[in-house]
């Protein structure tokens, strides 16, 4: 294994220390959210037409599993790259202290 002899320099803090810029930052992830849970609300509208349109009237059972499981993919995936999103913006990647890449050379 091949150390590195110098040593990195410390890690810049995150900007969401900053009672301000945090407020403003999760103010920017929840209107993300309420955007994409409108967006979730018409694929829904637009996943019961094709239903509609293609099987007729479905038990009602159908139709749940189908808003839920559009609903919960859709926000999911909304609510995990908001926060992507939020960490690389707001610089807290960068601000985490990882000694295991210290120790690796980027030749191997």
């Amino acid at each position: 294994m091949h150390l590195k002899l110098t040593e990195s320099p410390l890690p810049q803090p995150s900007r969401l220390d900053d009672p301000l810029y945090a407020s403003i930052a999760w103010a920017r992830y929840w209107r993300l959210m309420r955007a994409m849970a409108v967006f979730t609300l018409i694929c829904i509208t637009v996943a019961f037409a094709i239903l509609f349109y293609l099987h007729g009237w479905l038990s009602i059972h159908m139709y749940i599993a189908t808003a839920g499981g559009v609903a919960l993919t859709l926000m999911l995936m909304a609510a995990l790259m908001g926060l992507v999103f939020l960490s690389s913006e707001s610089g807290h990647d960068e601000s985490i202290d990882d000694p295991v890449s210290k120790d690796i050379s980027p030749d191997e």
